[in-house]
């Protein structure tokens, strides 16, 4: 797909705002960027701060997520405008060491099994059994465990800077509750071009988010920005990452995030958008658990897939044949099956 966007180069105005300035949310556009554990929104009270998100964070439970309106959408007739191997991606795992065995044995033994050249895993804890298994893949960040703004934000530094290591031409980021079809993530990024700037993936708010800009000497600035959600996975161009360099390079990303006080996920739309002004492409193709997963048809064409077990409730695809629910909750055994019938352990039709 060729399409144009937004662009513009960042002012010495724009610049002195991570020296001088912040950032203030607007009232009535709640997100998955508001607090996390322990921290409160800017003008709120700790207690306040906490109820907000807890509400919010329910609602978002029992909410379907349907295409948003407004974003620039990917759904149209693909054509392919740059020929991608498996070589060209780098897909970046987050994840935590208490869910190394709960959650990322999943995917080793599914999805990363097919694509383990193209997967790197950053965790927070050293674990050495992990680290035989995907040697320089496993890179311990040391950051914080906690599900934090800064623990997530500090883990989103490390990914940007190992990418731009790479040569990679595309940087995907995905959680560790995530299934990723390659030949489906291939077949979208082939759409476009990595060297031109490229923001991919899926929103989990109906409207942007405001915020107002306010630098010294002069009026405040509204900003409108969309982001994609981190659990549904997004992809950055390799353009578009090294245009960024200023607020994520080299530790930056974790001061851009701690001025704006928002987590990795909002603060990637926020200089994307808001800062460079490369518009999100929405793409429909990619799933987190904060959507009604059961609604989810062909699971072949999709990119990414997730699921949440909580409790007696259960949000996964709907998938028949397969395993049981029992022997796979998350139903993403029998994705993989579906998709890659030929593996071993795969259920034989009898």
């Amino acid at each position: 797909m060729n399409r144009k966007h937004r662009t513009s180069t960042p002012t010495p105005a724009a610049s002195l705002l991570f020296l001088t300035g912040m950032l203030v949310l607007s009232s009535g556009h709640r997100s998955s960027c508001l607090p996390l554990e322990g921290e409160t929104a800017p003008g709120t009270t700790r207690s306040a701060g906490a109820k907000v998100f807890s509400a919010y964070f329910q609602r978002l439970t029992r909410e379907r997520r349907t295409t948003t309106p407004g974003a620039r959408s990917s759904s149209v007739s693909p054509r392919v405008v740059e020929q991608l191997s498996p070589a060209d991606l780098f897909i970046a795992v987050k994840t935590t060491g208490r869910y190394h065995r709960s959650r990322l044995e999943l995917l080793l033994e599914t999805w990363m099994s097919r694509s383990m050249a193209q997967s790197f895993v950053f965790t927070d804890t050293e674990d050495p059994r992990l680290q035989q298994r995907l040697g320089d893949h496993l890179i311990h960040t040391h950051c914080s465990g906690a599900h934090t703004r800064q623990a997530l934000s500090c883990k989103m530094s490390h990914e940007y800077d190992a990418f731009l290591r790479s040569g990679r031409k595309w940087l995907c980021h995905v959680d560790d509750d995530n299934y990723v079809n390659m030949s489906a993530l291939l077949k979208l990024l082939s759409q476009f071009r990595h060297t031109q700037d490229v923001y991919l993936g899926r929103p989990s708010t109906g409207t942007p988010l405001q915020a107002s800009l306010s630098t010294r000497g002069a009026a405040p600035k509204e900003v409108r920005f969309w982001f994609a959600t981190g659990g549904a996975g997004f992809c950055l161009s390799r353009s578009l990452a090294l245009r960024m360099q200023p607020w994520t390079s080299g530790g930056a990303f974790m001061n851009t995030s701690d001025m704006i006080r928002l987590p990795d996920d909002c603060t990637v739309g926020f200089i994307v958008e808001g800062l460079l002004g490369v518009a999100l492409t929405h793409s429909p193709l990619f799933h987190s658990h904060l959507e009604n997963l059961s609604t989810v048809t062909d699971l072949r064409s999709q990119v990414t897939l997730s699921y949440s077990l909580v409790e007696n409730t259960r949000n996964t695809v709907h998938i028949t044949g397969g395993f049981s629910t029992q022997q796979d909750p998350t139903r993403l055994r029998s994705v993989h099956c579906l998709l890659y019938p030929d593996t071993p352990w795969c259920p034989r039709p009898t």
